[in-house]
């Protein structure tokens, strides 16, 4: 399947498309790795700004790596450190505009300046987050929180990803 989106237009507008995209990517009744794997690919796929996008996923209070495009990233992160393990304990989205900025960050990739995490939340729980980075400061916006947040509250709705586990 292949989309062929204007990376040059502005972060609404394709936004606005990957809305009708999504609908094509998350598909019920695929496995659950394949439904994360092509969620994430569209993203990364969409935006120049992105440089790394991602999911991790809980386990004992801790994120471990999952389906991502991008560099080599960490592979456990715990439950309260940097912004993922942050955003997973507060169970909140978090935009930083300058990663070096951050207390506590972790640099999985040195030349990521600017992230965005959504927590994904299942019962009350957090089944893991969302990281999208960027080589770029101030990279991400309201925008991409409104938008990435609905994303994955439909990601949420269509997929039943307690049935994936980590062991």
């Amino acid at each position: 399947m292949e989309f062929n989106l204007d990376k040059n237009k502005s972060d609404i507008d394709i936004y606005e498309e990957l809305s009708i995209l999504i609908d094509h990517v998350i598909i019920p009744t695929d496995r659950i790795i394949s439904n994360l794997s092509n969620f994430i690919a569209l993203f990364k796929d969409a935006f120049t700004k992105i440089s790394w996008i991602g999911f991790y996923i809980t386990n004992n209070n801790k994120l471990f790596l999952g389906p991502f495009q991008g560099r080599t990233a960490c592979t456990e992160i715990q439950f309260g450190k940097g912004v993922c393990g942050t955003s997973a304990q507060n169970q909140e989205t978090i935009i930083v505009d300058d990663v070096n900025q951050y207390p506590n960050h972790i640099a999985c990739d040195s030349n990521s300046n600017s992230e965005i995490v959504i927590p994904i939340i299942i019962n009350g729980l957090t089944w893991g987050v969302l990281d999208v980075d960027s080589y770029s400061k101030s990279s991400f916006s309201e925008v991409d929180k409104k938008y990435l947040e609905i994303f994955v509250s439909k990601l949420v709705k269509n997929v039943n990803l307690t049935k994936f586990v980590i062991s």
